[in-house]
């Protein structure tokens, strides 16, 4: 199975630059899924039913979130209308939505999609690690399911890793979000899960983590108030990888990363 993961869609200048490349993406890597995590896709805080409406029709599969999944506060009553929105998995019962998603394809394959939030410098939330092997205890790798893909979206390097570790052999892929810088570490785990430990924002990089640098920057300098950050919106970098899987085991047979447009060096995959 090929799986595209697209990673945190900051404000206007990512929107754009998800519309304009998803399409080359999707023609050229033929993937049979893509998942986008869109929790700053509106201004930079939260997402609405627009622009998930906007990106189903560009192509997008299934959209992941985080921490910002609140900030549009219409996504409270809105996101249980719509099963291929996923909050954190391990947010409290009775919480609004869902934190999985068991998606068929055309052709009858099962790609399972899990999406749980870390705690270290994040909100108090359920044990994540708990939570997501909850949500996967009744699936088997190649068998009930083709592929299981989660995106784990925490603050700590440390806690990505040690979540990737905990679920290598059992899910195919593990790719952190919410840091909103690609890292250089994508690999297969010993046990066969794809690993990368954030796969970067699709944002402006002429920033402060897609916010306007002098806002931000102001913040660390003056330490006094300033304006309201906003998202830069110069134009954006995609980021994000492409994982292939052995339908037969559901584990990796590759991830690479890909970036486009922007000002980041592009990134595109080897496919032989």
């Amino acid at each position: 199975m090929r799986i595209i993961f697209i990673g945190d869609i900051m404000g206007r200048s990512g929107r754009d630059a998800l519309e304009a490349h998803l399409p080359s993406l999707r023609e050229r890597l033929r993937p049979d899924i893509v998942i986008v995590n869109g929790e700053n896709a509106a201004n930079g805080a939260g997402i609405t039913e627009k622009i998930c409406a906007q990106f189903y029709g560009w192509g997008v599969d299934c959209i992941t979130t985080g921490n910002h999944v609140w900030d549009q506060r219409e996504a409270l009553s809105y996101i249980n209308r719509d099963k291929k929105l996923l909050r954190p998995a391990n947010f409290p019962d009775g919480t609004p939505g869902h934190g999985v998603l068991r998606h068929t394809l055309s052709d009858g394959r099962v790609i399972v999609i899990v999406n749980a939030m870390g705690r270290l410098f994040m909100d108090a939330l359920d044990d994540p690690f708990r939570a997501v092997a909850q949500e996967i205890k009744n699936e088997r790798l190649g068998q009930t399911a083709q592929a299981i893909f989660v995106d784990f979206h925490a603050e700590t390097t440390s806690e990505k890793m040690s979540f990737g570790h905990y679920f290598d052999g059992r899910v195919s892929a593990v790719i952190g979000t919410h840091t909103h810088i690609p890292t250089a570490d994508a690999h297969i785990l010993q046990g066969g899960t794809a690993y990368m430990t954030d796969a970067g924002m699709t944002g402006d990089y002429n920033s402060v983590i897609g916010v306007e640098k002098d806002i931000a920057v102001h913040r660390f300098v003056k330490k006094t108030p300033t304006e309201k950050m906003r998202p830069a919106d110069g134009e954006a970098t995609l980021c994000g990888a492409l994982v292939i899987t052995n339908d037969r085991t559901g584990l990796a047979e590759s991830i690479e990363p890909l970036k486009m447009g922007g000002i980041l060096p592009p990134a595109w995959p080897d496919l032989g």
